[in-house]
Protein backbone atom coordinates (compact mmCIF):
# COMPACT_ATOMS: atom_id res chain seq x y z
CA UNK A 1 0.00 0.00 0.00
CA UNK A 2 1.34 3.45 -0.81
CA UNK A 3 2.41 5.73 2.01
CA UNK A 4 -0.13 8.33 0.91
CA UNK A 5 -2.99 5.84 1.03
CA UNK A 6 -1.77 4.54 4.39
CA UNK A 7 -1.65 8.11 5.70
CA UNK A 8 -5.20 8.80 4.50
CA UNK A 9 -6.44 5.64 6.19
CA UNK A 10 -4.64 6.51 9.43
CA UNK A 11 -6.12 10.01 9.48
CA UNK A 12 -9.63 8.67 8.96
CA UNK A 13 -9.19 6.07 11.70
CA UNK A 14 -7.86 8.76 14.06
CA UNK A 15 -10.83 10.97 13.21
CA UNK A 16 -13.24 8.15 13.98
CA UNK A 17 -11.54 7.41 17.31
CA UNK A 18 -11.82 11.07 18.28
CA UNK A 19 -15.47 11.12 17.23
CA UNK A 20 -16.17 8.09 19.44
CA UNK A 21 -14.63 9.86 22.43
CA UNK A 22 -16.47 13.09 21.61
CA UNK A 23 -19.80 11.29 21.36
CA UNK A 24 -19.26 9.70 24.76
CA UNK A 25 -18.84 13.08 26.48
CA UNK A 26 -22.49 14.08 26.30
CA UNK A 27 -21.69 17.60 25.10
CA UNK A 28 -24.55 19.79 23.93
CA UNK A 29 -22.32 21.68 21.52
CA UNK A 30 -18.82 22.62 20.48
CA UNK A 31 -17.86 25.70 22.44
CA UNK A 32 -14.81 26.39 20.31
CA UNK A 33 -12.27 25.55 22.99
CA UNK A 34 -10.51 22.46 24.25
CA UNK A 35 -11.55 18.98 23.21
CA UNK A 36 -15.00 20.07 22.09
CA UNK A 37 -13.59 22.72 19.73
CA UNK A 38 -11.27 20.15 18.16
CA UNK A 39 -14.18 18.21 16.64
CA UNK A 40 -14.31 20.58 13.68
CA UNK A 41 -10.59 20.14 13.05
CA UNK A 42 -10.91 16.35 13.15
CA UNK A 43 -13.92 16.39 10.83
CA UNK A 44 -12.05 18.59 8.34
CA UNK A 45 -8.98 16.36 8.49
CA UNK A 46 -11.23 13.34 7.90
CA UNK A 47 -12.91 15.04 4.95
CA UNK A 48 -9.51 15.91 3.46
CA UNK A 49 -8.30 12.31 3.92
CA UNK A 50 -11.37 10.74 2.34
CA UNK A 51 -11.48 13.16 -0.61
CA UNK A 52 -9.79 11.42 -3.52
CA UNK A 53 -9.21 8.20 -1.58
CA UNK A 54 -10.52 5.96 -4.38
CA UNK A 55 -8.15 7.55 -6.88
CA UNK A 56 -5.30 7.05 -4.40
CA UNK A 57 -6.31 3.39 -4.05
CA UNK A 58 -6.10 3.00 -7.81
CA UNK A 59 -2.73 4.76 -7.91
CA UNK A 60 -1.43 2.46 -5.15
CA UNK A 61 -1.10 -0.31 -7.65
CA UNK A 62 -4.41 -2.06 -7.49
CA UNK A 63 -4.84 -4.06 -10.66
CA UNK A 64 -7.84 -4.58 -12.90
CA UNK A 65 -9.19 -7.22 -10.51
CA UNK A 66 -9.65 -4.39 -7.99
CA UNK A 67 -11.81 -2.27 -10.31
CA UNK A 68 -15.16 -3.29 -8.87
CA UNK A 69 -13.94 -2.66 -5.33
CA UNK A 70 -12.61 0.75 -6.35
CA UNK A 71 -16.17 1.62 -7.32
CA UNK A 72 -17.40 0.46 -3.90
CA UNK A 73 -14.72 2.52 -2.18
CA UNK A 74 -15.58 5.54 -4.30
CA UNK A 75 -19.29 5.25 -3.45
CA UNK A 76 -18.67 4.72 0.27
CA UNK A 77 -16.23 7.64 0.36
CA UNK A 78 -18.69 9.90 -1.47
CA UNK A 79 -21.53 8.97 0.91
CA UNK A 80 -19.32 9.44 3.97
CA UNK A 81 -18.14 12.82 2.71
CA UNK A 82 -21.74 13.97 2.30
CA UNK A 83 -22.54 13.01 5.90
CA UNK A 84 -19.35 14.52 7.35
CA UNK A 85 -19.80 17.78 5.44
CA UNK A 86 -23.40 18.02 6.62
CA UNK A 87 -22.28 17.67 10.25
CA UNK A 88 -19.40 20.12 9.82
CA UNK A 89 -21.78 22.72 8.36
CA UNK A 90 -23.90 22.78 11.52
CA UNK A 91 -23.51 25.81 13.79
CA UNK A 92 -23.41 23.54 16.86
CA UNK A 93 -21.95 20.05 16.91
CA UNK A 94 -23.28 18.07 19.85
CA UNK A 95 -22.14 14.68 21.08
CA UNK A 96 -25.47 13.28 19.92
CA UNK A 97 -24.92 14.58 16.39
CA UNK A 98 -21.48 12.94 16.28
CA UNK A 99 -22.93 9.75 17.77
CA UNK A 100 -25.43 9.67 14.89
CA UNK A 101 -22.61 10.21 12.39
CA UNK A 102 -20.63 7.40 14.02
CA UNK A 103 -23.63 5.11 13.65
CA UNK A 104 -24.05 6.01 9.98
CA UNK A 105 -23.92 2.99 7.74
CA UNK A 106 -21.96 5.11 5.27
CA UNK A 107 -19.14 5.84 7.71
CA UNK A 108 -19.07 2.25 8.93
CA UNK A 109 -18.94 0.96 5.35
CA UNK A 110 -15.99 3.23 4.57
CA UNK A 111 -14.10 2.17 7.69
CA UNK A 112 -14.68 -1.48 6.81
CA UNK A 113 -13.40 -0.75 3.29
CA UNK A 114 -10.23 0.72 4.78
CA UNK A 115 -9.66 -2.30 7.00
CA UNK A 116 -10.22 -4.59 4.01
CA UNK A 117 -7.78 -2.61 1.85
CA UNK A 118 -5.18 -2.78 4.60
CA UNK A 119 -5.49 -6.56 4.84
CA UNK A 120 -5.43 -7.05 1.07
CA UNK A 121 -2.27 -5.02 0.70
CA UNK A 122 -0.66 -6.82 3.67
CA UNK A 123 -1.56 -10.14 2.07
CA UNK A 124 -0.05 -9.06 -1.24
CA UNK A 125 3.14 -7.89 0.49
CA UNK A 126 3.43 -11.16 2.43
CA UNK A 127 2.84 -13.20 -0.70
CA UNK A 128 5.52 -11.29 -2.57
CA UNK A 129 7.99 -11.74 0.30
CA UNK A 130 7.26 -15.48 0.51
CA UNK A 131 7.48 -15.90 -3.25
CA UNK A 132 10.03 -13.39 -4.62
CA UNK A 133 9.33 -14.44 -8.21
CA UNK A 134 5.77 -13.04 -7.99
Amino acid sequence: MSKTLMDRCAVMEECYEFMLAYAAQGLTGDSGGGRSGAIRDFLQRGIDAVSGMAAEYEAAGSGPEHGAFREVLERDARDTLAAMKLVLAQPVISSQLIDNLNASIHLRALLTDLFLIDEVFKSCANSTQSHPSL
